[in-house]
């Protein structure tokens, strides 16, 4: 199109009447014939130098073009020569009749000619120039202006989106710009000049650096970044964001820093978090029927997934099988600790399988046990507790929110499951609280289930259970620990036992047997061999003696038996009296397999024993055998179930034994962990045979805790031997027994040379007890009488017998013993 000519106002000097359609000396002439040559007359595209700056004109009152910017001339291809002095609605391409400026609208847009021809589409804005009647025009190309409008509503846009926090970061990765102040990443507002690091925990900061140094040196941009982040100035303030980044160059290409989008994903990873949480109960909890194993696995799958420390507490009649109680209030639950997950966590308060103090009767407790949940922080769950004691019990060091679920199943408060988060974890919200809701009706309802599974198997095995001692004893003489498992895992019930008694005089008995049969008339002979093996023990027998009169009873139950059961009653049984004192230890067997021995320093040995016949046999002789035991050692005792296997005789599984106690017991460790180690390795889990395990680490009575001294067939030994127990109490420091000890020593020793035979001997025993023994040659039984008002005699055992804890008389091969025990009072 060619250039219009623009008339000079009146009064004007008369220069050029027209302005030239080109320009070659104008530095812009071909560049912008050009771009209007590749646009259409309705679009032009102005050149990439325009876009970056606005063209300004000053027009006075008239309109007519005063002063006229190189930006303009840019825009218009007009140099300001060609423009100035004239009339700014000749470049109009549609002109509307303006006789002054001021009819100018405020801003809008228009189609402005173009020196090489065609048209530019511009949006303009005027303004009053203060001092002379002249308006200032600035404009720029209309689709300029466009990109900027839509670029500005983008950005207005994005920095106001919650979830989106925009950063530029310089070369050094330090924030120039950001909409954070607004929307801050952290509670700590973030403002130009901030790095990453004061924002972020260190560790979170270098990770997202790494990645915008990446972009800053690869150009290659970063999109959807998945990173969890913890915020350094705020508690517990966890979360999760998307990070995509670009770097940012200049006009020449070259690196200038990198633009960030910060989108805060912290919901969504939650949601997905709380779905996959929700599956994995499903999958994990209630395929076990053990109640502690499914409290265990309920307690895993919450951490670390839900929160960072998890407990699953049970009413102790659920643990047992029964239904808990229906009372509400009270504050007492009767809980008892069934889970803790991590298994790692240390928790000095709390005991992984001890009982759970009493709750204060706060209403909180009345909703709870009506299946509501709660939510506390640390401070204000004490506040509920209010008692130090208390606090310290359910709320463990580092914790600051804590979330309280009902295990609640059919109207019953089963239990509760406890979640703690620490350190920077987040808090519990609410969202929290309703998928707790959801797992904890789920695992209510597993347990539940095992708890039926687990009322049903303990009637089958409850007889067996509560014929058997404790597990674990702690006399004197040795620890000792005794494992059982049922056969086919409790199926069926049978006759194996063990036994641990302490004797007088610090010494332990130690029993193993195995009943013949099944079911439950094998339980009710265990029963009563234990009943009865336990009563001669009191009497001190010898361990062949011992086993000669129980066989003989159980020939009488098997007279008793109904008809054609008699030849089913039978029992083979291992009897054992370590004695800490002399160190020795005497056994007996009737048909049952050796017991070995473990020495401290590390020897295994069967010991090498006669045994006898089984139980069943009776009028048969049985022989004791003696070994030293050294102090530290262990005495492995069994039935017949752990070392039989798959038909091997007795030989092979007594070889498999030891080389088992080689590879796993330990100086250090439990005995219950060794017994239950050795199950598990020896014992197959379909074996139809139970198995029955009992260890005794044996200890010994220092020398200087032992006093012996032989008395002489002379009645004035008796005053001597006063004496002598009054100057070993005093070096023992136990002056306070001197004088119930003299008169206990005084009729003991009187009795000795009275009515026994030489050699005698007293023997004094300081360990827990202070013992005294009177040993002489007689088998004379001591007698205990009440004496008339008118015998000068007969009170000698009667007044022992008032001083002494115990008393009484054991028998030996030639010998007896009387011994007396007193307590020790222990200083404060």
């Amino acid at each position: 199109m060619p250039a219009m000519p623009i008339p000079r106002p009146a009064g004007t000097p008369e220069e050029s009447t027209h302005m030239s359609p080109t320009n070659a000396d104008h530095p812009y002439a071909a560049r912008t014939a050009e771009n209007i040559k590749n646009s259409s007359n309705a679009d032009h595209r102005a050149s990439p130098h325009t876009v970056d700056r606005l063209a300004a004109a000053v027009l006075d009152d008239r309109g007519i073009v005063v002063r006229w910017t190189v930006t303009a001339q840019d825009l218009t291809g007009f140099n300001a020569e060609e423009v100035c002095g004239r009339l700014i609605h000749h470049l109009v391409a549609h002109p509307v009749e303006l006789r002054r400026a001021t009819q100018m609208p405020s801003s809008g847009r228009v189609r402005l000619r173009h020196k090489a021809g065609g048209t530019v589409e511009a949006t303009f804005r005027t303004a009053e120039v203060e001092g002379p009647a002249e308006f200032l025009v600035v404009a720029a190309p209309a689709h300029h202006v466009a990109d900027h409008v839509h670029g500005a509503a983008l950005l207005r846009a994005l920095s106001s989106q919650d979830r989106i926090t925009i950063a530029v970061h310089d070369m050094d990765l330090t924030i120039q710009q950001t909409n954070a102040p607004s929307n801050p990443i952290d509670a700590h507002a973030v403002h130009p000049g901030t790095r990453l690091g004061d924002v972020l925990c260190s560790k979170d900061a270098e990770a997202v650096q790494t990645m915008l140094r990446q972009v800053l040196q690869t150009g290659v941009p970063a999109a959807r970044v998945n990173q969890r982040v913890s915020w350094r100035h705020r508690p517990g303030g966890q979360g999760a964001l998307s990070l995509s980044a670009f770097r940012l160059e200049d006009a020449l290409g070259r690196p200038t820093g990198v633009a960030a989008l910060y989108i805060d994903d912290t919901e969504r990873v939650r949601t997905r978090r709380r779905l996959d949480l929700a599956r994995d109960v499903a999958e994990r909890v209630g395929s076990s029927l053990d109640v502690v194993r499914t409290a265990q696995d309920l307690a895993d799958v919450l951490v670390p997934a839900f929160g960072d420390l998890a407990a699953v507490d049970l009413a102790r009649s659920v643990l047992g099988g029964e239904e808990p109680s229906k009372r509400l209030g009270g504050g007492d639950l009767h809980l008892h600790s069934a889970a803790l997950a991590p298994t790692t966590a240390v928790w000095p308060a709390r005991s992984r399988r001890g009982g759970i103090p009493p709750f204060p009767d706060h209403p909180f407790l009345r909703s709870f046990q009506k299946g509501t949940a709660f939510v506390f922080s640390a401070e204000d769950y004490a506040d509920v507790l209010g008692d130090p004691a208390l606090t310290e019990f359910h709320v463990p060091a580092g914790c600051h929110s804590v979330l309280v679920a009902p295990l609640h199943a059919r109207g019953l408060t089963l239990g509760a499951i406890t979640v703690w988060r620490c350190g920077r974890s987040a808090m519990f919200d609410e969202g929290d609280v309703d998928l707790m809701k959801q797992i904890a009706s789920r695992g209510a309802l597993a347990i539940d289930n095992a708890r039926r599974y687990t009322r049903e198997h303990r009637a089958a095995v409850g007889l067996q259970q509560r014929l058997l001692p404790p597990a674990t004893t702690e006399p004197p003489a040795a620890q000792t620990s005794g494992v059982y498992r049922p056969a086919a895992g409790g199926a069926e019930i049978r006759g194996d036992w063990y036994d641990a008694i302490a004797l007088p005089s610090l010494r332990l008995a130690l029993v193993v047997g195995d009943v013949v049969g099944h079911g439950m008339a094998a339980s009710a002979t265990m029963g009563r061999l234990r009943a009865a093996i336990q009563t001669l023990a009191d009497l001190e027998l010898e361990p062949d003696e011992l086993l000669a009169r129980i066989a003989d009873l159980v020939q009488r139950l098997a007279a008793e038996a109904p008809s054609g059961d008699g030849d089913t009653v039978g029992a083979t049984c291992l009897y054992a009296i370590y004695d800490p004192v002399t160190r020795r230890c005497a056994m007996a067997s009737a048909g049952h397999p050796p017991p070995v021995l473990v020495r401290p320093d590390g020897a295994i040995e069967p010991v090498d024993i006669s045994p006898g016949p089984p139980l069943a046999l009776s009028g048969m002789p049985y022989e004791t055998t003696v070994i030293d035991v050294e102090p530290g050692s262990v005495l492995v005792l069994y039935t017949d179930g752990l070392i039989e296997r798959g038909g091997n005789g007795s030989d092979d599984g007594l070889r498999r034994l030891t080389k088992a106690l080689a590879a796993l017991y330990r100086p250090d460790g439990t005995l219950d962990e060794t017994g239950r180690a050795l199950l598990a390795d020896l014992v197959d889990p379909d074996t139809r045979d139970d198995a029955t395990l009992l260890l005794a680490r044996t200890r010994a009575v220092p020398e200087d805790d032992i006093a012996t001294w032989q008395i002489p067939a002379d009645p004035a030994a008796v005053s001597k031997a006063r004496e002598w127990t009054t100057r070993q109490l005093t070096a023992w420091g136990l002056d306070d027994l001197r004088f119930t000890t003299e008169l206990i020593v005084s009729e003991l020793v009187t009795n000795a040379i009275r009515y026994g035979r030489p050699p005698t001997e007293l023997r004094l025993i300081r360990h827990g007890v202070l013992v005294c023994e009177v040993t002489d040659s007689s088998s004379t039984q001591p007698r205990l009488r009440r004496a008339r008002a008118t015998d000068e005699g007969g009170r000698g055992l009667f007044i022992v017998a008032q001083l002494a804890q115990h008393w009484g008389c054991r028998h030996g091969q030639n010998r007896k013993t009387i011994w007396s025990e007193q307590p020790i009072e222990r200083s404060p």
